[in-house]
């Protein structure tokens, strides 16, 4: 496997278990099942499950049918998520989803360029538009953590109690639990991709 500059890491070893752990939470929360649950009706000690839920340990066969038994399924329906294809979501130009955030103003506007993906985290994508009447507004605040790449234009945006002035070819990667969001619109009309990432809930 080829390496990138990126510190992210590579994929872990634990594949087939986090695969199995993946299916065996799913089918555990749709029929409304706690870890306790399925643990009495397996067999098996809470602590047990939890870590095979969590692609911990590499569980006996024995252990996996005993988990497929109390949760009425085939055990094959355990390896299913192992043999899925990679997500990936492609938007041609102009044609991502034009949403409304909650907050947004007039002249605001945003254009998801990508979703669907499974895994640990959501990414939220976007490309923002403010038009010529767009209004300044640093109301913004949710989880996670925000990328800005500014693309044309210029911006006063504001984090917390800075503010940064923007322009082409610059970036801002902040926590965005903090109130944030455009101060000053210096050059209008102007667009900047940001980048929304959270843990799946």
């Amino acid at each position: 496997m080829l390496n990138t500059a990126s510190n992210a890491p590579s994929e872990n070893p634990r594949t087939l278990e986090r695969a199995i752990g993946h299916q065996i939470r799913m089918l555990r929360r749709e029929r409304d099942l706690s870890v306790a649950d399925l643990g009495a009706a397996a067999g098996i000690s809470p602590g047990m499950i939890s870590k095979m839920e969590n692609g911990q340990i590499s569980p006996s066969l024995a252990s996996i049918n005993a988990v497929a038994s109390a949760l009425n399924v085939p055990i094959t329906a355990l390896f299913s998520a192992f043999e899925e294809s990679r997500d990936c979501s492609y938007v041609k130009r102009g044609q991502g989803v034009v949403i409304e955030r909650r907050g947004t103003k007039v002249g605001h506007i945003y254009e998801l360029l990508g979703a669907g993906l499974r895994g640990e985290m959501v990414v939220e994508p976007y490309l923002i538009t403010l038009e010529e009447d767009a209004e300044p507004y640093t109301g913004f605040r949710h989880g996670g953590i925000e990328f800005i790449y500014m693309l044309t234009g210029e911006v006063s945006y504001r984090h917390a109690d800075q503010d940064y002035h923007l322009k082409p070819g610059d970036a801002l990667l902040f926590d965005p639990q903090a109130l944030h969001g455009p101060a000053k619109l210096l050059k209008t009309p102007m667009t900047y991709l940001s980048i929304i990432a959270y843990p799946r809930v």
